[in-house]
């Protein structure tokens, strides 16, 4: 129970976290920020993986959009929800 508590408020800490990067990449002026940078160095750990899967597939190569980054947000969302239906 209190472990199933820690491990959900992290994935929601780390959730949060991704949102507040995506949120700063929008902005050209945050790219060379002290926080961005901060957020990037938590972050590209959660997003390598799925970076190097991504990388393998041609069709996303030339997609404008950040596939690993949506990847990474998107399970650790059902992440969370699974451990909160624990």
């Amino acid at each position: 129970m209190i472990a199933s508590y820690i491990v959900g408020n992290l994935l929601r800490i780390l959730e949060f976290l991704l949102f507040a990067r995506a949120i700063l990449s929008w902005f050209p002026q945050a790219g060379g920020s002290r926080l961005y940078e901060f957020l990037c160095m938590l972050t590209e750990p959660l997003i390598q993986p799925f970076r190097s899967l991504v990388s393998r597939i041609d069709a996303f190569r030339r997609c404008p959009l950040d596939i690993p980054f949506m990847l990474a947000f998107f399970t650790i969302i059902v992440l969370e929800q699974v451990v909160y239906m624990l």
